[in-house]
């Protein structure tokens, strides 16, 4: 990952409660003590302060430096866990690729369980803090639009593969005595699983009832739920815009280069969007391309000319048309 030298500004993490993808970065904070500045978003659309600063990109969280933006938290938890303590990461060389896996698993398979089974109606209204009809309905709408073209599966089948899950991971900890998924220290692998448990448990009863017979995963769950979320100090919207305004104006960005063999040159128009869900264009100029992530220069009016950071993974890149 690239280096980044401190700034006063530190990172900026644009959430909201409720978000169990936020929930992995806030623990993932809280691992490695970091203080970072906490901008609370929109649950759902309309977000024109997250727009200016992603040219799009609609998915909670999101990272932000300055007048670098990083979106998905696969790679968030990168460039976080690169600036944290040394001795403590949560991609330990020997095992980054089997942690690296199941993380992956647990962000998509695990989650898109976790997910439907909590909110069934009888979860919904303590997810969301018992909102009226017309919120609730609101909500709906909003992720319907968001996920038109995902089969969901129905609350018996969500349950049904949310146990299997749940078996698994507390057959791992049973083969595996050190308290996390990989042995006596955590790893990203430990932050993704979890973050589903915590969004079922958020449910209350009846439906967080279905985790009762995983003691082990239970135990794992509040090692996990322990680091914390570090120090975070409010910052509005709009201070976080003006940050990102100072920055660009100073020509402050993290290095980024255009590898070799990618099929696309530096400068080029392009536009990239995620290949799973919440598949929003974003256009801008190609300043940044390895095999691992993909940067784009876009100019807003209000943050200036921003670097917006994505994972090559689960993401599509291509000329703009």
């Amino acid at each position: 990952m690239p280096d980044l030298t401190p700034e006063a500004d530190g990172f900026v993490l644009h959430h909201y409660a409720g978000s169990p993808f936020s929930q992995k970065i806030r623990w993932l904070m809280g691992w490695h003590g970091l203080h970072w500045h906490s901008v609370n978003v929109p649950a759902i659309m309309p977000k024109p302060d997250v727009v200016a600063l992603t040219g799009g990109y609609r998915k909670t969280p999101f990272l932000q430096r300055g007048a670098d933006i990083w979106c998905d938290s696969a790679l968030m938890a990168k460039v976080l866990d690169a600036h944290g303590r040394a001795d403590a990461t949560l991609f330990p060389a020997a095992t980054r690729g089997q942690a690296e896996t199941l993380a992956q698993w647990a962000d998509s398979s695990l989650f898109w369980c976790a997910i439907p089974y909590a909110m069934q109606p009888a979860g919904i209204g303590a997810l969301l803090g018992n909102p009226p009809p017309e919120v609730l309905k609101a909500f709906a709408a909003d992720r319907a639009a968001f996920t038109p073209d995902m089969r969901r599966p129905t609350v018996a089948d969500a349950g049904a593969a949310l146990r299997t899950y749940l078996a698994r991971l507390e057959q791992m900890l049973s083969a595996n005595p050190g308290g996390f998924l990989q042995g006596s220290q955590p790893c990203i692998a430990d932050l993704s699983a979890a973050q589903s448990v915590w969004f079922v448990r958020r449910a209350g009863s009846p439906v967080a009832d279905v985790l009762q017979p995983f003691t082990l995963v239970a135990a794992w769950f509040d090692r996990v739920a322990a680091f914390g979320e570090g120090q975070a100090s409010r910052l509005s919207s709009a201070d976080a815009i003006a940050q990102a305004h100072a920055a660009a104006q100073a020509g402050r960005h993290v290095p980024v280069r255009v590898a070799s063999g990618q099929g696309l040159e530096a400068g080029a128009a392009v536009q990239v969007c995620a290949t799973d869900y919440g598949r929003d264009v974003i256009s801008g100029e190609l300043v940044g391309l390895t095999d691992d992530e993909i940067v784009l220069a876009r100019e807003d009016e209000r943050a200036g000319r921003v670097h917006v950071h994505f994972p090559r993974l689960g993401f599509d890149v291509r000329a703009a048309r």
